[in-house]
Formats: structure tokens, C-alpha cells, sequence
């Protein structure tokens, strides 16, 4: 049981380090698109 529950946590913890990867290069990459496009002068 003990070995079940540690398994478990692992993997919710790697799944956790890897969202949180994601979501930061997701919002790096929004940055540099809005630091690289030209302004809108409307």
C-alpha cells in the first residue's frame, strides 16, 4: 500500500514539474512575440 501511494506521488509531482515547464515556455514565448511585433499605431 505504502509503495502504491509513494508511486502515486511521483508521478503527480513529475506530471506537476512538467506542466509548470510547459506553461513557463508557453508564457516566455508570448513575451518575445509581444517584445518582437510592431506596435499597433491605430
Amino acid at each position: 500500500m505504502f509503495k502504491k501511494l509513494l508511486v502515486v506521488a511521483a508521478v503527480v509531482g513529475a506530471a506537476t514539474l512538467v506542466f509548470k515547464k510547459v506553461r513557463a515556455s508557453s508564457d516566455e514565448r508570448a513575451l518575445w512575440h509581444e517584445a518582437t511585433t510592431a506596435p499597433d499605431l491605430r
